[in-house]
């Protein structure tokens, strides 16, 4: 009996499958998604393509940007972290109840958010990488100490954070650049370098299958480690951002942006099931939820439906992913 020529070779994607994927991974799916909701928001809000306007927009978008990149370094690793919360909630607090005002301070501070987050990620990284624990478990753990010390610093809403944050951050230069902008762009080049770094091939290399990584001489407690350091690191600086646009300190203030982050990965194409992805689909995903705030406020919806909506959206993102993950496999 003769076996035919489909039966014997493998499968391979089609031309059209792999463009696909390289539009919906690359964030230019997202991209076309926010650019036609910002047309939605130009029309309901004429003001909209003003600049003080996009500053605004932008500074609202920044912390929720800089977290969901820091998440989506763990997600490409195939791992959870819950505790960006209580990273970006222990930041906040401790600007609020230690302003350090003036250039100086503010270099001060940053550096101090930064090695606060980078610390929690890095005891993320020895409970996940060197002790083996379920990434979900151990960031769980994490957040609630973290939100705990939160409440110790700062138990009520309150403090003040230095107005040179405050107001530098939140302005624009030139009149016209957002600098919260600049610091997302910052991060967002500074990925595309690592990417193509040792490390950057082999975050992806371990999330798209850790057995094949270790046996190709990849390290992969190391580099585990270092998605959590990393991630850290930028729950600080999105701590720090959010400190400059709330002027003030709430020791509960990372918990929103938890749910939020996970569903700018999702919408930014990242499979949750690790190996794929990157940081500036996520940026614009989490550009996008943002702006979807925006056009509700102004098309007149009531703020008690925001969270419904969000919630709606995260599910189509998490459906999505999913259904791209298998169809890959299938591939």
């Amino acid at each position: 009996m003769s076996l035919s020529t489909s039966s014997v070779l493998p499968r391979h994607s089609t031309p059209m499958a792999n463009a696909f994927k390289r539009f919906v991974q690359g964030g230019s799916l997202i991209l076309v998604t926010y650019l036609a909701l910002y047309a939605v928001y130009g029309v309901l809000e004429p003001r909209a393509l003003q600049p003080y306007a996009i500053a605004a927009l932008m500074n609202n978008t920044a912390p929720l940007a800089l977290a969901a990149a820091g998440l989506t370094l763990v997600v490409i690793n195939r791992g959870f972290d819950l505790s960006l919360a209580g990273v970006i909630s222990i930041c906040n607090v401790v600007l609020a109840t230690m302003p350090m005002d003036g250039p100086g301070g503010a270099l001060l501070s940053v550096l101090l958010c930064i090695l606060i987050g980078g610390f929690i990620g890095a005891v993320n990284g020895v409970l996940v990488g060197w002790f083996g624990l379920q990434s979900i478990a151990a960031t769980l753990a994490t957040m609630i100490i973290c939100q705990g010390i939160a409440l110790v610093i700062l138990d009520a809403p309150g403090g003040y954070v230095a107005e040179w944050i405050v107001y530098e951050l939140t302005d624009r230069l030139w009149g016209i650049i957002p600098v919260s902008g600049l610091v997302v762009a910052a991060v967002v080049c500074l990925w595309l370098i690592v990417r193509r770094t040792r490390f950057g091939i082999s975050l992806y290399a371990i999330g798209a299958d850790e057995q094949a990584a270790a046996l190709s001489g990849v390290n992969v407690i190391r580099v585990r480690f270092g998605a959590y350091l990393l991630a850290g690191a930028l729950y600080g600086l999105a701590g720090f951002m959010l400190s400059a646009q709330t002027a003030t300190g709430n020791p509960t203030s990372g918990a929103p942006l938890l749910l939020l982050s996970f569903a700018a990965v999702a919408l930014g194409g990242t499979s949750l099931a690790g190996g794929s992805g990157g940081l500036f689909a996520t940026v614009i995903g989490a550009a996008t939820l943002t702006l979807l705030q925006k056009v509700l406020f102004s098309a007149g919806v009531s703020s008690f439906y925001t969270g419904m909506f969000q919630g709606i959206v995260l599910i189509l993102a998490v459906v999505f992913s999913v259904t791209m993950s298998r169809i890959g496999a299938r591939q």
